[in-house]
């Protein structure tokens, strides 16, 4: 922790980039842990691909309608208030999250860069009108299908699902992020899902160094300055200590 606490006080540019491993502490399941993770029951091309929104919204919406209301009460733990605690005293330009679950903002960090989407607004498909998450509840007809309120059209959510690209403004934000950082803290991922796993190697390719704080093992451990393999959220609270 003091190694890292080191980096972080000679960077002159550091970013964080989050996975799922972040919110676990929130009470919200990460994908790949067997037994407990989000795919571990179900097949994420059944449910979460774009083509069954298309095709087959009655399955789509089963799956996503629960998952908006489980998600809609948690709350930021202390891995997110610490990345928005470094943003605060300047230690670092923002965060890059895979995550769709709103925690960083609500924590309070302000360059969030959401390469996913996030679950805070749907869209109607065919007018562009926005629903906030507290709304779409009311949009679900008698097939348990978000509709538009206004044209009837259907509803997706503002994230980004299996069978699409990800948002070109937030990509290459996050992209040029990661070519100008000097240090690249890595929490709560896997860094197994491309393209945002790639961002790393950009770091690196620059001259820049990797930190990586999470659970099991990441294809860019050996690369990296250091890894620390605790709980995410006391490791990142513990820095922020060091720091203090």
């Amino acid at each position: 922790m003091a190694r890292l606490a080191e980096l972080l006080g000679q960077s002159r540019r550091a970013v964080a980039l989050t996975g799922a491993g972040v919110s676990v502490p929130s009470g919200i399941p990460d994908f790949r842990t067997p037994e407990t993770g989000m795919w571990a029951q179900v097949d994420p091309m059944e449910v979460a691909h774009i083509s069954v929104f298309e095709d087959d919204p009655e399955r789509f919406w089963s799956y996503y309608r629960p998952r908006f209301q489980s998600l809609a009460g948690k709350e930021p733990n202390r891995a997110h208030e610490a990345l928005a605690e470094l943003e605060r005293r300047g230690l670092i330009e923002g965060v890059i999250t895979q995550n769709i679950d709103r925690l960083h903002r609500a924590a309070g960090s302000v360059g969030v860069i959401e390469v996913h989407g996030s679950i805070g607004t749907s869209s109607c498909i065919d007018c562009a009108t926005a629903f906030g998450l507290d709304e779409v509840d009311a949009l679900f007809d008698e097939r348990g299908v978000a509709v538009c309120s206004g044209c009837g059209g259907a509803v997706k959510p503002d994230v980004v699902l299996f069978g699409e690209m990800l948002p070109l403004e937030a990509i290459e934000r996050a992209t040029q992020l990661a070519e100008e950082a000097d240090l690249m803290i890595c929490a709560g991922s896997s860094l197994a899902v491309h393209p945002v796993a790639g961002l790393p190697q950009l770091t690196l390719d620059r001259g820049g160094r990797l930190a990586i704080v999470t659970k099991g093992e990441t294809p860019y451990d050996g690369a990296a300055e250091l890894k620390l393999g605790g709980e995410v959220d006391e490791e990142l609270a513990a820095l922020v200590e060091a720091l203090s």
